[in-house]
């Protein structure tokens, strides 16, 4: 959020045309709640706005969101039939947000709505077709201007200058 509202980074919304909600996973938002008294649900939907056209909300508030099924190391453990029927709450959400990308932080929760749900619930998830991390999402999201070939070849000098003064060899291609 620093970056992003200190203009350090820049983001191009219209790279993302696409419907896209955040899913909160439980260990950073409710579990934040209970551990520390602040979920910080709110700043996650922000980051995710600055970054795409059409954000719709899952649900009313970040506490209430669905859990995926996966979590607490489910994702990893040999019960697959539980974490998949409970993440039938999940697929219903996603499907009903009429989201086309689902943003989830937690690699578990990744995993389960990107790999999990989709095999699980084949044709069930209504518009939806893929999962981004949220640090995914910003760095597609970044709007930049590429280096110009006087830059690369400096930034290439500087590289081997210090290689030099370290000491490292570089290997060459022979011709």
């Amino acid at each position: 959020m620093e970056y992003i509202k200190s203009g350090r980074i820049k983001l191009d919304k219209s790279k993302f045309p696409q419907v896209t909600m955040l899913h909160d996973p439980c260990n950073y938002v409710r579990k934040s709640q209970m551990s520390f008294g602040d979920h910080h649900g709110w700043n996650g939907r922000w980051i995710v706005q600055q970054c795409v056209e059409n954000y719709v909300e899952s649900c009313d508030d970040p506490l209430n969101n669905t859990c995926c099924g996966a979590g607490g190391g489910a994702w990893a453990m040999p019960y697959d039939d539980e974490r998949l029927q409970y993440g039938k709450m999940k697929v219903d959400q996603i499907r009903e947000s009429g989201a086309e990308i689902v943003v989830a932080p937690c690699h578990n929760c990744r995993d389960q709505i990107m790999k999990g749900l989709p095999k699980a619930f084949k044709g069930e998830l209504g518009n939806y077709h893929e999962t981004l991390y949220l640090w995914e999402l910003v760095s597609l999201a970044l709007d930049y201007e590429p280096w110009s070939d006087s830059e690369i070849a400096r930034a290439r000098e500087m590289r081997d200058e210090q290689w030099e003064k370290l000491g490292v060899e570089l290997e060459t291609e022979e011709e």
